[in-house]
């Protein structure tokens, strides 16, 4: 065993032994395995942007089943800690977290090839065929050895939150990194967002020779790393945030005034009544998508294989697509667009237009570009234990 391989085991075995106890509260809370009198439940674990503010009546009662939604963890060794060890292998039904997991799950045996016949809104949804189709970036979102494993539920670009007021208006990374901001500013706790964006400055700015941000030579996870602990040594980081809750907080009580986060917070900042605005900028965006799987549960019986399909099947279709654009800030389905358009009874005119503001909006980034976010690089033995280094830096 290497010396990064013994690191990555040990910390590995320090997120198992936490994910296990998370989830074992999290099942008792949610009551896995009990079923309704009208169907059963289908479990999904969720990350915290999949949920249509917990409304699943339409999925509910075209099947008759019930949604449990549970939370999960979402950074890589979580993931397959969960499942692997936090009994999630046989109490979930679908995992919704960001793509790209698909080697580690696959090579584990915890995830099912999908069966894209049973999707009746597979063939009808242009952006699988744009944005992740085989030869194309996208494609390792979803797919691994050229099958396809996961169902693309949300695809975005992100890049960080600022506040106006205090900063100006900002347009790069470097804003992260300027002494201006001192105290002020906050990473994400995951070197697979304020890592990658990192190096996406550093390799746009001329300031490192780094040739493909999102899948790093160990030399240049070093040079990256270097270069964050230089600046947290001067007091640049307020905190290194780990909860959507916490990064929401941060923003709102004004800890921070420029931070690498995800949209959806400052949706939420805003929605309280703060002017947050999210940059667009000039290095470009850090792309992603959503990916529902289907986990290999031993116990799940063929129709409830069929249940699990179904509300996959429902998570992309125009309904829950025009929701979750509404609630989150993501592109979700070409068909959402229309459908809030037309169902004035459940969409105003104004949420309408918000819907087709955002997938618009979105579809903008993809098209400007940036890097596509690695979920699982070559040498993520070395991300994990340089992160670690910045993190006890």
């Amino acid at each position: 065993m290497s010396m990064g391989e013994h690191i990555n085991f040990k910390m590995q075995r320090r997120a198992i032994l936490s994910s296990s106890c998370g989830l074992a509260l999290a099942l008792m809370a949610g009551g896995v395995g009990q079923a309704f009198a009208s169907g059963r439940k289908v479990t999904l674990a969720d990350i915290g942007v999949g949920d249509p503010g917990g409304d699943w009546s339409k999925y509910e009662k075209k099947t008759g089943n019930k949604v449990n939604l549970l939370s999960m963890g979402n950074a890589p060794s979580a993931v397959t800690n969960q499942l692997l060890a936090g009994g999630g292998l046989t109490s979930f039904d679908i995992i919704n977290i960001v793509g790209g997991m698909q080697k580690p799950l696959v090579d584990n045996d915890l995830i099912h090839k999908l069966d894209t016949n049973k999707l009746t809104n597979w063939s009808s949804n242009t952006f699988i065929q744009k944005y992740l189709s085989k030869g194309t970036p996208g494609f390792d979102f979803i797919g691994y050895d050229g099958n396809v494993y996961g169902v693309p539920t949300i695809l975005q670009g992100d890049s960080f939150a600022y506040l106006p007021d205090e900063t100006g208006e900002l347009d790069s990374y470097g804003a992260l990194f300027d002494p201006k901001f001192k105290g002020y500013v906050s990473l994400e706790d995951n070197y697979t967002t304020a890592g990658q964006k990192t190096a996406l400055y550093l390799k746009k700015s001329g300031l490192a020779k780094i040739s493909n941000p999102a899948d790093m030579t160990p030399d240049e996870i070093k040079t990256v790393m270097d270069f964050l602990i230089e600046h947290k040594k001067k007091g640049q980081f307020r905190v290194i945030w780990s909860s959507f809750e916490q990064a929401v907080s941060l923003l709102t009580k004004k800890e921070v005034y420029v931070m690498d986060c995800w949209e959806p917070m400052v949706f939420v900042a805003n929605s309280q009544g703060h002017n947050t605005k999210y940059a667009s900028p000039k290095e470009g965006y850090l792309l992603w998508a959503m990916a529902a799987y289907i986990v290999k549960n031993p116990k799940r019986s063929r129709a409830e294989l069929e249940d699990t399909y179904q509300l996959l099947d429902f998570m992309l279709g125009p309904w829950y697509g025009a929701k979750i654009s509404l609630l989150r800030g993501y592109m979700t389905n070409p068909g959402a667009i229309n459908y809030a358009k037309t169902n004035s009874s459940e969409f105003t005119s104004e949420e309408a237009q918000k819907v087709e503001s955002i997938i618009s909006g979105v579809a903008d980034k993809f098209a400007f570009g940036g890097t596509w976010q690695n979920r699982w690089p070559k040498y993520v033995d070395v991300y994990e234990e340089e992160w670690q280094r910045f993190k006890s830096a």
